[in-house]
């Protein structure tokens, strides 16, 4: 790999994307954009760990331009946009933002700077309202009886059959690996009394 990282062209155009759900298209953010290389996660915007996007941190150049659909695919809040670019900008890397149609350079003047705050408050607060109106429609769900939460991870007989093992001695974490679930959701299986 760090024969590749060498010999690679400098002046690449890279894109970044994120997408909240595994079962959400990828492809659609930077749709009919030529780029030499694409970093994808597939990671809610609250999680703080963003494997591709600190592996592009890494890989980008001098002279190199990124690609992001909007503000709220790069960074989870405010602070985070802002470190994000101006840590890239410092390197002399371009970033690009397709649906604020906003381009950040390093050599940027002070209305570029404002944009960027104000864009990236607006993405913030758009996700806020987002999260709030999301509440709001489980809880009238709820009163209306039509909302049963998360799908149990596990049957009544995987649970019975976890205790007992975890009872004779096994290992959680082994345990945790074989049905599919967290320790953390192991743990809370375990707290159930029967």
């Amino acid at each position: 790999m760090t024969q590749y990282r060498k010999t690679r062209i400098q002046g690449q155009k890279i894109g970044y994307v994120r997408v909240s759900a595994f079962d959400q298209n990828p492809e659609r953010q930077l749709e009919g954009i030529d780029l030499h290389r694409t970093f994808i996660d597939k990671a809610s915007g609250k999680d703080t760990q963003h494997q591709q996007l600190d592996e592009l941190l890494q890989y980008v150049r001098e002279g190199d331009t990124i690609v992001v659909h909007s503000m709220d695919r790069l960074a989870r809040n405010l602070d985070d946009l802002r470190r994000i670019v101006q840590s890239l900008t410092s390197k002399g890397v371009c970033i690009q933002f397709i649906k604020e149609n906003l381009s950040f350079t390093g050599e940027d003047s002070p209305m570029a700077n404002l944009m960027l705050s104000v864009m990236g408050a607006f993405a913030e607060f758009e996700r806020a309202l987002i999260k709030e109106r999301q509440r709001e429609g489980i809880a009238l769900a709820k009163q209306r009886g039509v909302y049963k939460g998360r799908k149990k991870a596990l049957s009544d007989e995987d649970v019975i059959s976890l205790k007992a093992r975890v009872d004779s001695g096994e290992k959680k974490a082994q345990l945790a690996r074989e049905f599919g679930i967290s320790r953390e959701t192991l743990y809370q299986y375990l707290k159930v009394k029967d």
